[in-house]
């Protein structure tokens, strides 16, 4: 099965802090990243969790949070979680050290931890719009079968 790519494979134009690209979003959340040049267009969370699905036979993702069967339940609790403390690369806790580089100084950390914060809660909104979009308001079994996963074999909770 063939793996799907991001069409911000190209991304050269944008800002990057610590190996990440601070790419555009369609975003109801305030925060650093850039808007979408053009609104109607599929940014990196649409096409994050569209393409899921598909690239997971390469990677596999763990569960946040135990997801209640109520979609208000399950909100708070993402919700919450996205805007909990986290690490960023080059602190000891960071699950990822080998891959990102630690930020240049403290603004550009503040800064990156300002984009993540706006990305954890945009996602954290479009994927419960997800997963409870079904008739009967209860979780879709096609996404909380992904409960249980590991990312790149990693625990990013």
């Amino acid at each position: 099965m063939p793996a799907y790519h991001s069409t911000y494979n190209d991304a050269a134009e944008y800002r990057q802090l610590a190996n990440m690209v601070v790419l555009p979003i369609r975003s109801k959340v305030r925060g650093p990243a850039p808007p979408l040049p053009n609104p109607s267009d599929i940014d990196i969370i649409d096409e994050s969790i569209d393409l899921f699905k598909s690239n997971y036979c390469l990677n596999k993702i763990s569960q946040i949070k135990p997801i209640q069967n109520n979609k208000n339940e399950a909100t708070k609790i993402l919700l919450s979680y996205s805007l909990d403390n986290f690490y960023l690369p080059g602190e000891p806790g960071f699950p990822m050290n080998g891959i990102y580089a630690p930020p240049k100084d403290k603004h550009d950390a503040d800064l990156l931890k300002q984009y993540l914060t706006q990305i954890r809660q945009e996602c954290s909104i479009r994927l419960i719009e997800k997963v409870y979009n079904t008739q009967d308001g209860k979780p879709s079994k096609w996404w909380m079968c992904f409960q249980k996963r590991k990312f790149m074999g990693k625990s990013l909770s």
